[in-house]
């Protein structure tokens, strides 16, 4: 069971699907939140929920593969699992390098679907954890001033600080005292965590 803080959003212009699915679904603990058409889907996401969507492929006016595009285009992460009455290789090889968690084939068994959605809940888990830990380092990178990021990435190129005072045109000691309160508030201790960090953030020596 669940602990209830995850919704499946399903996606199927099929009513009796929907209703079946929810049904599973619900018995299981989890959230659900069911569309019969793609469109509306789209204009009532909201991609702060943690969740999973899963998509009939073929739809009317928008099929499952285009719903999943147009998520990644708007900067959702959701994680898609796709369902359809004629699966085909070539589809499913599309939607899984398209980063679907999987492509099941109606009727679609419990078993494999709530796996699925299991693996679903782990990967969203998992991107959120990522994405909040780089939104933090963010936010501390903002609270430096631009000598002391000046000093982050000298130091983590490897250059000691009698090397960074000469390349900036200053003494040692004010470069130990840039490179402590920078430290500080980026919450290092070690030039090993500064590097780590600092690669999280897209900065390279």
């Amino acid at each position: 069971m669940t602990n209830g803080m995850f919704t499946v959003f399903l996606v199927d212009d099929d009513p009796g699907v929907l209703k079946a699915l929810s049904r599973l679904l619900r018995t299981r603990g989890y959230e659900v939140r069911p569309f019969t058409s793609p469109r509306e889907f789209l204009a009532q996401h909201d991609a702060a929920v943690p969740g999973c969507a899963v998509l009939d492929v073929a739809m009317p006016g928008l099929d499952g593969l285009a719903l999943q595009q147009a998520l990644t285009c708007g900067g959702s992460h959701r994680p898609v699992i796709f369902i359809t009455g004629k699966g085909d290789i070539p589809t499913s090889v599309r939607a899984m390098r398209a980063g679907a968690v999987d492509f099941l084939t109606k009727p679609v068994s419990d078993r494999d679907l709530l796996g699925a959605i299991v693996r679903a809940e782990a990967q969203d888990a998992e991107a959120r954890r990522s994405r909040a830990e780089l939104a933090s380092i963010e936010a501390r990178m903002t609270t430096l001033t631009p000598r002391e990021r000046e000093v982050l990435t000298h130091v983590v190129a490897g250059r000691l600080n009698k090397q960074i005072a000469g390349d900036l045109g200053t003494v040692e000691k004010t470069i130990k005292v840039h490179r402590s309160r920078m430290m500080e508030k980026l919450g290092v201790r070690t030039v090993a965590d500064l590097v780590r960090l600092a690669e999280k953030a897209g900065i390279s020596a």
